[in-house]
Formats: structure tokens, C-alpha cells, sequence
């Protein structure tokens, strides 16, 4: 049986969960495994280079008809509705969260309303903003999709060192629950050291943009622990979209 197969299913899951593709894997009334679901953090970096590819051949195509600007607005765009937008919205969630600098419990309960706060919409805006154009400087320099790719990449990377052992759940609930403390450290340990040396051979300077992506996602995670107890499928979608700016920053430094 396919649910059966972890590393599979894992893979499978992952698409499901980081992608607008849901494949339906999860039987009626059956939550995947732990197992699975620390296949599927362990998958998120591959998802992520699905994702960058297809917002790095958009950014391709675009560029040769309306410049880099626009072109980054494209691509930016075909990330977002790869992902149903779903990490944008965690952005703006946890956004409203931190910024309403209430109790864990109260924050937590603000992420979950459907309605998005001035501290998300500032947010949002800002993200995007950053992301658009340090792309568009990217492309302009001539690294324009092989930074996007590593960008995805990054973010997704993000995922797989937030759910390692050791770092709880905000909530008994949700996807935060389902994959928090599954991934064994060394898992993103050795997936990052591939990714920094993929990314090194390319180009020094989008492997610095992969270490600045983690970082910053490192950084915005031990800030959401401290602050909210655990991990949320919002802090998790913050990651991903945060860990992508500073990746796309740093590869669009003129060296």
C-alpha cells in the first residue's frame, strides 16, 4: 500500500502540503505517520527546487519581452500561485501574531482568524516588495534564475530545520503538530551542506544568499518559539517566505 512507504508517501505529502498540486494522499480518517511526515520536511528542499524551476523558467521567458522588472513580478507570481499562496498568508498570520505583542495563547488565537491586521498587510507588502525587486536586480546582473531556484530552495530548507527533534508545537493541533520534532538533526545538517556547495559551484555569491535565507529563517524561528511556545503551519509558511527575501537579497549584491 503507497501509505505504507514512507519515503513515498513522504514525497507525496510534501506536494500536497508546499504545493497548490494536492495529490490525496492521506486515506479518509488516517493522519499520515510521524514517519511520513518527517519524510515530507525531509522532501520540502527538492519541492522547493520544483518551485524555483518553475518561477526561474517564467523569469526566463518574461525577461526576453519585458525586461527584468516585470519579469521578477511574473515570477514572483508564479511562485505565489504554486503555492496557493499559502506561505504568503502564514507570513501575514504570524505577522499579526508577534506584532499584537499579546500572551501566546491570545496570539495565537489572532493568527487564526481569517482577517489580516495592518501588521500583516505591512508585512506582506514589504516581503514582496523585497522580493520583487532584489530579483529584479538579480536578473539584471545575470543570476536571475539560477537565485530564485536557490531562494526556493532556502526557504524550503527553512522547513526541514524547523521541524528537527527538539522543537516543539505551539498547538496540539494543525500542521505545526503533525511535523514538529520529526526531522533528525542531521538531516537538514548534510541537506544544507549540498545545497551550499550546489549553490557555491554556480556562484559564490548565491551560496552566501542560501546561508543569509537560512539564517534569517533561523532567526524569525527562534523568535516565534520563544514568543508563541512552538512551531504553527504559519510559522512555517513565515519561513519559507522570509528565508526567500534574504536569499534574493544577498544574490543580487553587486560583487
Amino acid at each position: 500500500m503507497l501509505w505504507g512507504r514512507p519515503r513515498t508517501s513522504g514525497l507525496l505529502l510534501a506536494v500536497t502540503l508546499l504545493t497548490a498540486f494536492p495529490l490525496n494522499v492521506t486515506p479518509a480518517g488516517s493522519p499520515p505517520s510521524r514517519r511520513t511526515a518527517a519524510a515530507a520536511m525531509t522532501w520540502a528542499p527538492a519541492v522547493g527546487l520544483l518551485l524555483g524551476g518553475l518561477a526561474a523558467g517564467v523569469l526566463e521567458v518574461a525577461a526576453g519581452r519585458t525586461g527584468p522588472l516585470l519579469a521578477a513580478v511574473l515570477a514572483v507570481a508564479a511562485l505565489a500561485a504554486g503555492t496557493r499562496a499559502l506561505h504568503l498568508d502564514g507570513l501575514a498570520d504570524l505577522a499579526d501574531g508577534l506584532g499584537s505583542r499579546q500572551p501566546a495563547e491570545r496570539a495565537l488565537e489572532i493568527m487564526k482568524r481569517s482577517d489580516i491586521g495592518p501588521f500583516g498587510v505591512t508585512t506582506l507588502l514589504l516581503t514582496l516588495g523585497v522580493q520583487v525587486a532584489a530579483l529584479a536586480q538579480a536578473q539584471a546582473l545575470g543570476r536571475g534564475p539560477a537565485a530564485v531556484i536557490a531562494a526556493a530552495v532556502a526557504g524550503r530548507l527553512a522547513l526541514t530545520w524547523a521541524c528537527r527533534r527538539g522543537v516543539a508545537a505551539a498547538r496540539g493541533s494543525g500542521l505545526g503538530a503533525m511535523v514538529a520534532g520529526t526531522v533528525h538533526p542531521a538531516i537538514p545538517a548534510a541537506l544544507t551542506v549540498a545545497a551550499l556547495a550546489a549553490a557555491y559551484a554556480v556562484k559564490p555569491v548565491i551560496a552566501a544568499g542560501v546561508a543569509a535565507g537560512l539564517a534569517t529563517s533561523m532567526a524569525l524561528l527562534a523568535l516565534a518559539v520563544r514568543r508563541l511556545g512552538g512551531i504553527t503551519g504559519d510559522v512555517l509558511g513565515a519561513l519559507v517566505e522570509v528565508g526567500t527575501a534574504a536569499c534574493l537579497v544577498v544574490s543580487a549584491i553587486t560583487i
